[in-house]
């Protein structure tokens, strides 16, 4: 019997997870939580065979707590389910431990085989994302547009939106707007890791963050 948890901030989405997969006879859910928090916690607690984790919840996203939750039920593979495919965001959620990686518009039949797959000890990537992480091994896979590229690099260096949007000569509500879309698909929570982003794109020389 394959013992999982599942994490997610939408509880209709939980639902839905949680009849598709009791409807196997190898599977169970032991519990759910809406938080990366919560999915540290219940991996503790259940010591689950799989963690089937959302990525974009309030507070810290999933693929931060990827480690945390690994450290907390060693033999626990996570699954990351993500609305987010950028080759990017792969990378980074196996970088941090996670054992699979399957989009949320995938079939039903895709996210039980998925299951089975990282509960096996095997890895899982989602069929739509191999054509896109075989040229992102080639090319530098960047979610970011030209002009989300040079506000982040202002933000780095610790401009505000106001003084942005002079900058720019954008309006402030514009300049907002590119921040959120920067912060949203970059999966970044604080101006540290802001900074530390566009450091490693070369936007930003060491030592010049804006202070």
């Amino acid at each position: 019997m394959i013992r999982v948890v599942l994490v997610d901030d939408h509880a209709l989405v939980r639902s839905g997870l949680r009849r598709l997969l009791e409807g196997e006879d190898d599977i169970r859910v032991e519990d759910e939580g809406g938080s990366a928090d919560d999915g540290v916690r219940l991996a503790r607690l259940h010591k689950p065979d799989v963690v089937l984790l959302d990525v974009g919840m309030p507070g810290r996203s999933g693929i931060r707590a990827v480690a945390e939750i690994i450290a907390a039920a060693p033999a626990a593979k996570v699954l990351v389910l993500s609305g987010d495919g950028y080759a990017a965001t792969v990378r980074e959620a196996f970088a941090g431990g996670a054992s699979g990686y399957l989009l949320k518009d995938a079939a039903e039949r895709d996210l039980v085989a998925a299951v089975r797959e990282v509960a096996g000890g095997r890895r899982y990537v989602d069929a739509a994302l191999g054509a896109r992480l075989a040229v992102a091994g080639r090319e530098d896979d960047d979610p970011l547009s030209d002009r989300e590229r040079e506000v982040l690099r202002l933000l780095a260096l610790g401009h505000t939106n106001q003084e942005i949007a002079r900058m720019l000569v954008i309006s402030v509500r514009t300049a907002e707007t590119h921040r959120a879309n920067i912060m949203q698909k970059l999966l970044l929570t604080t101006r540290a890791e802001l900074v530390r982003h566009a450091l490693r794109r070369g936007l930003l020389e060491e030592g010049d963050d804006g202070a």
